[in-house]
């Protein structure tokens, strides 16, 4: 192991961290303040990144590409939350992981039949497809740039959160949504703010995520799970939470798989360790979810109530 591997793998944690916290925040926003248990959240992510290549294919510029995939999903995020899903807000947490779930297959059948069964590959702008030295180091300037947005972000939304009277609302209507609503707010168009809202997030995710992933249908599915690994471990309903909980996880999966079976085969045998180390490298961040229920139950940064 060497210190040039430990910082990548490090930096490769961050940024999968930053992509975690972008879906992560309107996750836990849907949830925590509407109480609404959304599985199509990775779907959004899926269509975000769709939406991307097609836009970048047709214009060139990741730019328009970026507006495009942004706007695209939380038009498409508004017309779910109005068309299918604000029905269900009455409803108990089955009939929305229910409706929720049959979102999913409908969007992962729509992409197959819209853009094919293959994977669609989306090159990262021209501008960022350099690297960058650090610490004598050379890394992706484009991984560089998904720290630097996500980071962005989490500082945006911080300000949003805690200094416009948006964010007051979602606040309050995250503590006590039927006081809000009896004070004159309309808690139905506060609820489709956070909804857009949480849908673009996801959108920029995906448009982030398609320069170095491959855009295939079902996509939305395995970082749907590592983002309510997220959320339950940070604190749900708290962006504070999905923020640190989201450098956590991506951390502790990025470095758990790099080092932990070089380290199991410094204590046991070799061909042991071989086999073993990468199972239980990818059973880490659900250790560390246990762990983190059994002592904090709220999570590490619950909601401050108050």
């Amino acid at each position: 192991m060497t210190w040039g591997l430990f910082l990548t793998q490090v930096l490769n944690g961050l940024q999968l961290g930053v992509l975690l916290f972008l879906l992560a925040a309107g996750l836990t926003l849907v949830f925590g303040i509407m109480n609404f248990v959304n599985l199509a959240h990775g779907s959004l992510y899926m269509m975000g990144a769709y939406f991307a290549a097609a836009a970048y294919a047709a214009t060139g510029s990741f730019l328009a590409a970026a507006a495009i995939a942004v706007a695209a999903t939380m038009i498409l995020g508004l017309v779910i939350e109005r068309v299918a899903l604000m029905r269900l807000y009455a409803r108990d947490h089955l009939d929305q992981v229910l409706a929720t779930f049959g979102l999913i297959l409908v969007f992962n059948e729509v992409v197959r039949y819209i853009w094919g069964p293959s994977s669609i590959y989306m090159n990262a702008p021209e501008a960022l497809s350099g690297q960058v030295t650090l610490f004598g180091l050379n890394y992706p300037s484009y991984r560089f740039a998904i720290i630097g947005v996500g980071l962005a972000v989490a500082g945006g939304l911080y300000l949003v959160i805690n200094r416009t009277r948006l964010g007051m609302l979602i606040r309050a209507g995250a503590s006590n949504a039927e006081m809000v609503s009896a004070l004159g707010v309309d808690i139905r168009f506060l609820n489709t703010m956070v909804f857009a809202m949480g849908a673009g997030l996801a959108g920029l995710a995906g448009l982030m995520a398609g320069p170095i992933l491959s855009v295939q249908p079902g996509m939305g599915e395995p970082v749907l799970i590592l983002t309510l690994v997220v959320i339950v471990t940070g604190g749900i309903g708290s962006v504070r939470g999905a923020f640190y909980g989201a450098l956590i996880v991506g951390l502790v999966d990025t470095v758990g798989r790099a080092f932990l079976p070089i380290v199991l085969q410094l204590t046991i045998e070799r061909s042991i360790a071989q086999a073993a180390g990468p199972a239980i490298a990818s059973m880490l961040i659900y250790l560390l979810m246990a762990v983190v229920l059994a002592v904090r139950p709220a999570g590490l940064f619950p909601v401050r109530h108050g």
